[in-house]
């Protein structure tokens, strides 16, 4: 049996136009996945922002900082939305100030969830219950997060935070500073003096845990108190991909 011309035009009129339809539901459902895909990250980045001015909320604000000190300064710019870092202040009332500063395991929520942990701590233990020295706050702050965190051994070390704590007796003009992991910087007549922090987290160690090292420093006119996290290094850019 010979086939028309004609019918052969037809047939393949007739799959190119199934491929032509096949083509439109694939670009139709496509669209769609898109779409739910931009709705979906619109919800996540929402609640995430929403989570930056709850963050925000805690952290200490420039009221409190002025009356620590009218000169001073916060370098604060998170990686991602919210912030594993975090800075908190108080003043008591027998003429101490008390700051500290964190860096939490873990970039965006995971961090924002912990320095909220570590924010709320640090109120309990010194607000309510009026620690103000420097190496037994970073003690019972371990203590809590270990508990809180429920960590067993050193398999469970992942998590924590890193912290420089100071209390500024501003009768006496001196400083006591304990620190986990980080360092406080003192610049006195152009020089540049380190205090450095106990080799250990706030959280599960690896190593034998001992309590934190106070370390009491008799403050001078004009000296200049810094606290900074690895972030400040730290640094994403240049050639490398780091600075």
């Amino acid at each position: 049996m010979l086939r028309s011309p004609t019918s052969k035009k037809q047939k393949a009129n007739i799959i190119i136009n199934s491929q032509k339809e096949m083509v439109e539901l694939q670009k139709e459902e496509i669209t769609l996945q898109k779409f739910l895909v931009d709705e979906k990250q619109k919800e996540i980045i929402d609640s995430i922002n929403y989570a930056q001015k709850i963050q925000t909320a805690v952290l200490t604000s420039e009221e409190v900082w002025k009356k620590i000190s009218p000169e001073h300064f916060i370098i604060f710019f998170p990686k991602d939305i919210v912030s594993g870092d975090f800075y908190w202040a108080y003043n008591t009332l027998n003429n101490r100030s008390i700051f500290a500063l964190a860096d939490c395991t873990g970039h965006g929520v995971p961090g924002g969830f912990m320095s909220m942990l570590g924010n709320s701590f640090l109120n309990e233990l010194i607000v309510e219950n009026k620690l103000f020295k420097a190496d037994t706050v970073l003690n019972k702050l371990r203590d809590k997060i270990i508990k809180a965190l429920g960590q067993k051994g050193a398999e469970d070390r992942k998590d924590g935070m890193d912290m420089g704590l100071c209390v500024w007796n501003k009768l006496e003009n001196t400083l006591e500073f304990s620190g986990a992991n980080n360092s406080l910087w003192l610049i006195r007549n152009n020089e540049l003096i380190q205090y450095q922090g106990d080799k250990m987290p706030i959280g599960q160690f690896s190593e034998e845990i001992k309590p934190f090292t106070a370390h009491n420093i008799a403050l001078q006119k004009n000296d200049l108190i810094v606290l900074c996290t690895d972030g400040f290094a730290d640094q994403f850019g240049g050639d490398g991909g780091k600075n």
